[in-house]
């Protein structure tokens, strides 16, 4: 069993991505966003152990050493990265970017 945890940084993001999504107009109802964020959560925290991981490069150093990365697709045009580093069997989730924001540094 793998144990997945979020840095205090990341719980802020994910609490922000909801208002963001929301705000922006990407979901109608809040509601709706913070499902999306949740399963994006429960997606990660299900799939960390099998999804191949890669080691992140050195521009993320700023958010952790050692860092690994996993890509989840969402949806056609976004794909969320989670990066974290890895202790036994427990995964510890550092930072958290999409494509929209990250891509020219992976």
């Amino acid at each position: 069993m793998n144990n997945v945890f979020f840095s205090q940084k990341a719980v802020l993001y994910l609490s922000d991505l909801v208002e963001i999504l929301y705000v922006n107009n990407y979901f109608g109802f809040k509601e709706q966003a913070k499902m999306y964020v949740e399963e994006l959560v429960h997606e990660v925290e299900s799939s960390i152990g099998t999804m191949p991981k890669k080691k992140a490069p050195g521009y993320f150093s700023k958010y952790g050493d050692n860092l690994y990365y996993i890509g989840c697709r969402k949806n056609k045009n976004t794909k969320w990265y989670f990066f974290f580093n890895v202790r036994e069997n427990d995964y510890y989730i550092e930072y958290i970017g999409n494509n929209h924001v990250i891509a020219q540094y992976l």
